[in-house]
C-alpha cells in the first residue's frame, strides 16, 4: 500500500476517512467480492473532483460504486480505489411548479426508494416505477433504469457530471444520448453528481397504490429473498430474456451456490456461499446454452469488476 497516497487522500477527505482492504462483498447486493486496496465515500462533489484528479495524476485505477446492485465483483477485489456516492450526496429539493410540472432536484447518491417515496409524498407523478429499483439515482441515470413501462429518460431534464479530466458539466436530456440501459454518461465514463427532473401533478393516494401495486408485483415475481445483482442480463430485442433461459430447461441450474432462480429466470442467485468465479462461470454458461438452442445471444446487465 502507498502511504503517501493514502494521506494525500485523507487530505481530501478528513482523517481517517479511507478505508484499506475494505471487503466489497459489504457493498454489493450480490454479498460477494474480494477486498478493494482503498474505499472512500466523498461528500459533495468537489471531492470527487479532487479524487478524480489525484487518481489520474498516479495513475490509480478507480471505479464509481452506487448501491453496487448490479455489479459482481471477482473474488480477489479490486487493485484500485473503490469511490462509493452515498452518504452526503442525497439531497432532494422541491423547484418551482409551471403548468403542473415541478422540478425536482436530487444528488446522485439518493436512494431511487427514497426519491420515489418523496416525489409521491409530493402528489407528483411519474416516478413510480422507479420505488422498487434498488439502486441510487447515480447508476439509474448512467444506465437509464427502468422498470415496469417506465424510464429515467421519460422524466429527467439534466445531469451534472465530472468528466474523466475532472471537470464539472452539465448535459441536456437530449445529449445524454438515453437508451436502453445506456448513455452517453456510460459511453464516455462520466460520473453522475446531480439531475434535475419533472414531475406531473397528480393524486397521492392514486400514486402510493400504484406503488404498493408494482412493488407488490415485484415482490410476487423476483426472487428478493436471495441476494442478487438484480436482472442478470439485458432484454434481447424481440424476446424476454426470462423467458429464452426458462425455454432452455435452465431454471434452477447452479453452479456452486450460485442458481438460476426458478422464481424468475431471469435472476442469477447466491443461495448460499457463493464465490464471483461460479457466478461467471453460470453466466457464461447459460449465455452459451442460450445461444446454441436458440441462436440469440444474451448479454450481461450486471458488470464484472476487478480480479476473479
Amino acid at each position: 500500500m502507498n502511504n503517501d497516497f493514502r494521506k494525500e487522500m485523507e487530505h481530501i477527505l478528513g482523517e481517517n476517512q479511507v478505508k484499506v482492504g475494505e471487503f466489497l462483498s459489504k457493498h454489493t447486493t450480490f454479498k460477494m467480492g474480494g477486498e478493494a486496496d482503498y474505499f472512500v465515500i466523498p461528500q459533495s462533489p468537489e471531492e470527487i473532483v479532487e479524487l478524480v484528479n489525484l487518481c489520474n495524476k498516479e495513475k490509480v485505477p478507480f471505479y464509481i460504486l452506487g448501491n453496487g446492485s448490479n455489479i459482481l465483483v471477482g473474488d480477489k477485489g479490486y487493485r484500485g480505489v473503490i469511490i462509493q456516492i452515498g452518504k452526503g450526496m442525497e439531497k432532494i429539493e422541491f423547484g418551482e411548479t409551471i403548468e403542473g410540472q415541478t422540478r425536482v432536484l436530487a444528488g446522485a447518491g439518493v436512494s431511487l426508494a427514497k426519491l420515489a417515496k418523496m416525489v409521491a409524498g409530493k402528489g407528483l407523478t411519474g416516478f413510480e416505477f422507479a420505488s422498487g429499483i434498488p439502486g441510487t439515482l447515480g447508476g439509474a441515470i448512467t444506465m437509464n433504469a427502468g422498470a415496469y413501462g417506465g424510464e429515467i429518460k421519460d422524466c429527467i431534464l439534466w445531469a451534472k457530471v465530472i468528466d474523466k479530466q475532472g471537470q464539472i458539466r452539465v448535459i441536456e436530456k437530449k445529449d445524454l444520448e438515453l437508451g436502453y440501459r445506456t448513455s452517453v454518461i456510460q459511453k464516455d465514463g462520466y460520473i453522475v453528481v446531480e439531475a434535475e427532473f419533472t414531475f406531473a401533478s397528480g393524486v397521492i393516494e392514486e400514486i402510493e397504490k400504484k406503488m404498493t401495486d408494482l412493488n407488490r408485483q415485484r415482490v410476487e415475481k423476483q426472487p428478493l429473498n436471495y441476494p442478487s445483482a438484480g436482472s442478470t442480463f439485458k432484454r434481447p430485442e424481440g424476446y424476454f430474456a426470462g423467458k429464452l433461459i426458462m425455454d432452455a430447461g435452465l431454471a434452477g441450474y447452479q453452479v456452486g451456490d450460485i442458481m438460476v432462480s426458478t422464481k424468475h429466470c431471469g435472476f442469477v442467485v447466491n443461495v448460499g456461499a457463493g464465490t464471483a468465479k461460479d457466478a461467471r462461470q453460470l453466466i457464461e454458461d447459460v449465455s452459451r446454452i442460450v445461444y446454441e438452442k436458440f441462436q440469440v445471444k444474451l448479454e450481461p446487465e450486471v458488470r464484472f469488476l476487478g480480479e476473479f
